[in-house]
């Protein structure tokens, strides 16, 4: 009868689960306001998370690819509320020139999945690109600075890595590495060595394999009460799925199980993240989406129940495996008010908001926030091989961007400042991701300064703008089509250009932000007065 009702019980949850995936449709997300959240706790790109707390205080970093500056930092206070304080690397050259503005060709790749840890009274970071290998960093202050990239190892066909400092202060590394088998089919291995001291360096003499299965990554270790935990996800037939293996010792035997299910359509495939355990004792999972849309992979807050010694994430079904979970009360009470996580920008300051991040890294004396006090200025320069149009605006240099969030209103608007453009320069307010770009603007020609818009290589000219001024604006809604319109005053706003689907690729959801260039020599500039974005709460 027990059984019975526990059963009943689980199809109406799932039925519940599917208007809780309706709602998250319909723009409702985040900070309920009274005392309860639903997912996305945070509707736009932040992948391959990973997660801690320490005190009071949680931690969580995002990949954030061919972006500079790279790995996003985020912290909260409730696990609901979050905002990104910083990055842990400034400079993506340090990985590869090809991440310089003047190569732009690592479109999906650059710094993926990594780790963030707490020991030693320092954070520690640990990531790794499919092409360069694993790099690492560690900051007394996770908004930091953040020490120099240190090169951990130079390598090729390995990621999703995790530090793990045991109770005896031995540092281990962690990490999945594709192999082709007999057939040339990808096999994961999953590999753990030990480190030296300083966290610097891979002891390759221990080396060992720990787990193999198809598409195993996203790997995390933790010690819970005396037992060794390995986190990773892994591709079954219902798609990608979050998996444990735990062991008495590091090296095993490990016994291992499944944590969830997974609906792709559905709930999106939550995998990479991070376990955390609340001062009160409870557990939860900081993850994203797996199953990318057009505003990249999401973030979600799940609860953790422990049976039988094994952490189940979401709701757990007949099965005693994890079910998605849209919505539930907050783990911690603090405030009934969603706290903003974009900032409009004044450019009032001596370094850019933590929102923003470059496409690939930018050129540095072609911008600067000083030699226009209260403005953005920004050189125009000519893009890696100006000739060809297909690629021209994912070439060009010191393109800055911000996260395009998924609510159900959404609107940037910025003042840009034209009198100073020069013949062969284009710029304005860009949406972009690898599969597909929208652009409205200005375009000098032969002295004559006129607006323009364009989408996939379709221009369409629209009138001279003889003013010093214009204001540019996006609006898009919760299914991604966007609108563009212009102001020549700040008030009366003309709509301009088709309306556009925002898309998703390379890993990347959509991008918002400031493009500028010149198709002809390095010649003008543009001054930009502010950024704002508003979204709906």
């Amino acid at each position: 009868m027990m059984m019975r009702n526990r059963i009943l019980l689980i199809v109406i949850m799932s039925q519940f689960a599917w208007l809780h995936a309706a709602a998250q449709m319909n723009g409702q997300w985040g900070d309920q306001g009274d005392g309860t959240y639903r997912n996305p706790v945070l509707p736009a790109d932040f992948s391959d998370l990973d997660a801690i707390r320490v005190g009071d205080d949680f931690y969580a970093i995002s990949s954030t690819m061919q972006f500079s500056p790279g790995m996003a930092v985020l912290h909260s206070r409730d696990l609901v509320n979050w905002t990104i304080i910083g990055h842990v690397v400034d400079d993506l050259t340090r990985i590869s020139s090809n991440l310089n503005w003047n190569k732009m060709n690592c479109y999906g790749k650059g710094i993926w999945a990594g780790s963030i840890r707490y020991y030693k009274n320092r954070f520690w970071v640990y990531f790794g690109t499919p092409d360069d290998g694993f790099f690492m960093s560690s900051a007394e202050n996770p908004a930091g600075p953040w020490e120099p990239l240190h090169p951990l190892w130079n390598v090729k066909g390995w990621d999703d890595c995790c530090s793990f400092c045991d109770d005896d202060n031995q540092l281990y590394f962690i990490a999945t590495h594709f192999e082709p088998d007999a057939k040339n089919n990808k096999r994961y291995n999953i590999h753990l060595f030990k480190m030296t001291a300083d966290g610097k360096s891979l002891i390759m003499g221990s080396d060992s394999i720990i787990y193999q299965a198809k598409g195993s990554e996203a790997n995390k270790l933790y010690k819970i009460n005396g037992r060794y935990y390995h986190y990773f996800s892994e591709v079954k037939e219902e798609g990608r799925v979050i998996m444990m293996q735990r062991a008495a010792n590091i090296y095993g035997p490990w016994e291992v199980r499944q944590l969830d299910h997974v609906n792709k359509e559905k709930d999106r495939e939550p995998n990479q993240g991070g376990l955390i355990r609340l001062q009160n004792g409870a557990w939860w999972f900081f993850t994203h989406h797996g199953a990318g849309d057009w505003e990249g992979r999401p973030a979600s807050l799940l609860p953790v129940s422990w049976l039988d010694g094994w952490p189940v994430i979401g709701q757990p079904g007949a099965d005693s495996i994890g079910n998605m979970v849209w919505d539930g009360k907050k783990p911690i009470q603090l405030s009934n008010e969603k706290s903003p996580t974009q900032f409009p920008d004044e450019f009032d300051s001596t370094h850019l908001l933590p929102q923003w991040e470059w496409n690939y890294q930018p050129r540095a004396e072609k911008w600067s926030l000083q030699e226009r006090k209260g403005f953005l200025r920004l050189h125009a320069f000519t893009p890696v091989n100006p000739a060809d149009k297909r690629k021209l605006w994912m070439r060009a240099g010191n393109t800055l961007t911000q996260r395009s969030w998924r609510t159900s209103s959404n609107t940037v608007t910025t003042r840009i400042d034209v009198a100073h453009m020069a013949d062969g320069q284009q710029a304005g307010l860009t949406h972009f991701s690898t599969t597909s770009y929208s652009v409205i603007g200005v375009r000098q020609q032969q002295g004559s300064r006129s607006l323009f818009y364009s989408q996939n290589e379709q221009d369409t000219t629209g009138p001279r703008i003889s003013g010093r001024y214009i204001w540019l604006r996006s609006y898009w809604d919760l299914n991604g089509i966007n609108q563009y319109s212009f102001s020549v005053n700040g008030r009366s706003f003309i709509a301009f250009g088709k309306k556009s689907q925002l898309t998703w690729g390379s890993y990347r959801g959509d991008r918002v932000g400031l493009i500028n260039f010149n198709t002809i020599r390095d010649a003008g500039y543009i001054d930009v007065d502010h950024f704002n974005y508003r979204y709906s709460k």
